[in-house]
């Protein structure tokens, strides 16, 4: 039921026009480097989930939950970095995830051993 109120906000987001981009698997580093600021670093990049002051935050953030009650690296006071993978919307364009359906926190082993990952700032 989440996921059709997800679906339903994002169309009327982008106008009753638009189509849908297809739900995409992200995998990487979820970064929350300073309050309000969410990003995911993976193969293809760094994807902005929201930044302090823009009102251009990702539908469904609160999929991601509480990243520092898993595996997690705190490097600034409360806020740190976790690995995870998400079930995502993006506009490639911009860089920016428009929608997170579901999260999963991984072990940070396996974004570690990932050579295809930049390593978390």
């Amino acid at each position: 039921m989440k996921t059709i109120r997800l679906a339903l906000a994002a169309m009327i987001a982008l106008g009753a026009g638009s189509a849908l981009a297809a739900p995409e698997n992200r995998c990487g580093w979820v970064l929350n480097p300073t309050p309000g600021n969410w990003y995911l670093a993976d193969s293809q990049g760094q994807w902005v989930l929201s930044e302090q002051g823009s009102d251009k935050e990702a539908l469904g953030m609160e999929n991601i939950g509480d990243i520092s009650a898993g595996d997690y690296v705190a490097n600034n006071g409360n806020y740190g970095y976790a690995c995870g993978c998400m079930k995502v919307e993006t506009d490639a364009a911009q860089k920016r995830i428009t929608a997170v359906y579901s999260f999963s926190q991984k072990k940070i082993s396996q974004c570690s051993k990932d050579k295809k990952l930049p390593k978390p700032e």
